[in-house]
């Protein structure tokens, strides 16, 4: 089969889209499930009430456990800065809950929802 010299370089240009795409596509796959907000289910940590005793609950619970990585004043050290986060409740808890791959580890099995929405509660009171 002859294929003529414009149509093989329309075929090498499309594959390098392709190929271009799928790497787009590897990257963005990451970035969408730390930005994902899977919708809150009834009752979970997302929709629990703050309140001043809530956040003071939480805080312990970050003393106890997040404070190893994003440090004692959750300004960051080997996680990142907590302060003034720019995402909503339901992403942090689903943060917490679900961890995220290859640089936080999942809390769900150590925290229960309103532990979880006592962290969220604590979280929001950073400035």
């Amino acid at each position: 089969m002859n294929v003529s010299l414009e149509n093989r370089a329309l075929l090498w240009a499309l594959l390098s889209a392709l190929i271009s795409l799928g790497g787009a596509l590897l990257v963005a796959r990451p970035i969408q499930m730390i930005a994902s907000t899977a919708p809150p289910d009834a009752g979970s940590a997302s929709e629990i009430a703050a309140s001043p005793q809530l956040a003071a609950q939480g805080a312990g619970f970050f003393d106890q456990t997040c404070a190893d990585c994003h440090g004692d004043d959750a300004h960051g050290d080997e996680g990142p800065d907590l302060h003034n986060l720019a995402i909503g409740n339901a992403q942090i808890t689903h943060t917490i809950k679900n961890g995220v791959k290859g640089e936080m580890p999942s809390f769900a099995k150590k925290y229960d929802d309103r532990q979880i929405a006592a962290i969220a509660a604590y979280l929001r009171t950073l400035k």
